[in-house]
């Protein structure tokens, strides 16, 4: 059975830095893309950063320069720092794999 679990969130004042854990069970990590996306208040889920099995990175264009996502296959994990947060990035980061889901972790920015 494949399992997500995030860690890491909390509230950080604007300009500050978090990086976001999610640990995935299962076998089949190493072949897979994993994805960062968030859901804002009243706002739809959306993709934040992404990764494939080999690397190949995606972000969406509000958070480039700011966010980094990495992975390490040896741990089943995938990553995402984030730096210099702003209000806007205040939303609940989910971490995805296909059509498996964590349950999510709360990023709050806030002065």
């Amino acid at each position: 059975q494949v399992q997500l679990v995030e860690s890491g969130g909390g509230s950080v004042q604007p300009g500050g830095s978090l990086r976001l854990s999610c640990v995935v069970s299962g076998n089949i990590f190493s072949s897979s893309t994993l994805a960062w996306y968030r859901q804002g208040p009243e706002k739809q889920r959306e993709l934040v950063a992404g990764i494939t099995s080999d690397n190949r990175i995606t972000y969406r264009d509000s958070i480039k320069g700011r966010f980094t996502i990495s992975r390490d296959n040896a741990k089943n994990m995938v990553f995402l720092q984030m730096n210099n947060l702003k209000p806007e990035d205040t939303a609940v980061y989910y971490c995805g794999m296909g059509q498996y889901w964590g349950q999510g972790t709360q990023v709050t920015v806030s002065s």
